[in-house]
């Protein structure tokens, strides 16, 4: 085990007003979800962090299902010459492209990239198979790992290989998919919102921040404890320049030929840094219940006396159709065990001791507040299902809570540097004009970026530009990203 027991009780981590970085990385080495490698930049997600991407990956796997999308599997590698086929897309990611040269000790005539991003192999693909509207449209995803070669990286938040899922589908109309980018953007905001409890603004990106290739990205943005923005999904509308760059045909319903229209959407392994980064606590993880590996974790008190192991083994026996449990039987102090799944963010513990068992009650705590609650042992499989549901409520609610305490609304460059002075990080709400000179001022003045346009505030902008004093276009949230 990665925790250390020290006078009995696990070893502390740095507090996260300290060392906000550090604590981040204690959290993720001392609740076992990554190790670091010799392979620079790269991790390994051990077994309990790859258990929360396993509940990420199954229920929004789900929803994709429920929304008409299949699952396939591209190539790893990309031919050089396939990549060039559109230009932006590939002078977009050219930085971060790890190429394969040699195949043995034979050198490559047309080198390989090992794929950032799979746009140009499902490009290839569907000028194979979409010759007609009647092939129209497909609602494609695929659950992979991508290489981009970061200089800087952080477990989950940034390393040059991880875990995602990459929608792409092609369609007839641009309305249709206009209506599937959106669509996407919405399940991701609900999934953030209903099952990782981690609010979040959804925008559309600026003209200098949005897919290379796309005609239009969108995003959802959350902020963090510590008032950082994460982008935490993206949906991109590419029009059809992707199937003019890449020749792609249909026999259109008036026997013509024509261009489809094309999006892709996803998420990463990233999500975990930002559960991380939303709920945990100075005591280590803190899950949210749709997510956690372990819902619920009975610990045993007084184990030795008669009687106390067989109804804690009765009681996960009697759970365990309905929730994920874990009952933990062994020699360890209940001290060390209640700190041991504190740090591993398990959302509810569940306590059955001598006298428990003879007032015919257990002990349940909230890892979210430390509420104790005493509960009927007859009642246990409802007041858990409840326990769980306060916890993801009160979990949403106190990231809720940081986020507007969090944002700020400005007039002036001046005044958002007095904000982010006074109050610290957070998100700000500022009018812009839409000149990309005037982004890139902000940005040198105050160090905030545009983070995203939330969809709700673009109506009726009334007001001038943050940065030039011009007519307002946009209402822009801006923030500090990690």
């Amino acid at each position: 085990m990665a925790n250390k027991e020290k006078n009995g009780l696990l070893d502390e981590i740095t507090p996260m007003d300290v060392d906000f970085a550090k604590w981040y990385t204690d959290i993720c080495k001392k609740a076992e979800l990554v190790e670091y490698t010799s392979v620079k930049g790269c991790m390994v997600i051990r077994p309990y962090g790859y258990a929360i991407w396993e509940h990420i990956q199954r229920l929004l796997d789900g929803y994709f299902k429920q929304t008409g999308h299949e699952n396939v599997c591209m190539p790893m590698f990309i031919p050089e010459s396939l990549l060039q086929k559109e230009k932006d897309h590939v002078a977009g990611f050219a930085p971060e492209v790890a190429w394969v040269t040699h195949g043995g000790s034979e050198k490559l005539e047309d080198r390989l990239c090992v794929r950032p991003t799979s746009e140009t192999l499902f490009c290839e693909h569907y000028a194979n198979i979409v010759h007609s509207y009647r092939d129209l449209p497909k609602l494609y995803n695929q659950w992979v790992s991508v290489v981009r070669w970061e200089k800087t990286t952080r477990p989950f938040l940034r390393s040059r290989e991880f875990l995602w899922q990459e929608g792409h589908t092609i369609h007839e109309s641009a309305a249709e998919a206009i209506a599937e980018t959106e669509q996407m953007l919405n399940i991701y905001a609900s999934f953030c919102e209903n099952d990782l409890a981690i609010p979040v603004v959804k925008g559309k990106k600026t003209e200098s921040d949005k897919f290379a290739g796309a005609e239009a990205t969108y995003a959802i943005e959350a902020l963090m404890h510590d008032g950082k923005a994460l982008q935490a999904g993206t949906s991109h509308y590419f029009g059809d320049g992707f199937a003019r760059a890449f020749d792609i045909l249909y026999t259109s319903r008036e026997n013509k030929k024509e261009y489809p229209f094309q999006t892709s959407w996803g998420v990463t392994t990233r999500l975990i840094g930002a559960i991380i980064m939303t709920h945990g606590d100075n005591k280590g993880l803190v899950l949210p219940p749709n997510v956690a590996p372990i819902q619920a974790v009975i610990v045993p008190i007084a184990q030795h006396k008669a009687g106390v192991l067989e109804k804690a083994g009765e009681l996960a026996e009697k759970l365990r159709p309905s929730f994920r449990i874990k009952m933990d039987d062994s020699d360890n102090s209940p001290g060390w065990k209640f700190a041991e799944y504190e740090m591993k963010g398990v959302p509810v513990r569940i306590e059955i001791g001598p006298r428990d068992i003879e007032n015919g009650v257990c002990v349940l705590v909230l890892r979210h507040n430390g509420e104790k609650r005493i509960v009927k042992t007859e009642d246990l499989e409802t007041e858990l299902q409840k326990a769980l549901t306060d916890v993801n409520a009160g979990l949403y609610q106190r990231a809720l809570e940081n986020r507007e305490k969090r944002t700020y609304t400005c007039l002036t460059t001046d005044e958002i540097n007095k904000a982010l002075e006074e109050n610290g990080p957070g998100f700000v709400r500022a009018l812009w004009c839409g000149d990309e000179a005037c982004e890139d001022k902000v940005k040198e003045l105050t160090g905030v970026g545009s983070r995203c346009m939330p969809l709700d505030e673009q109506e009726n902008v009334e007001g001038v530009c943050v940065c030039c004093g011009k007519k307002a276009k946009h209402t822009v949230l801006w923030g500090i990203a990690y």
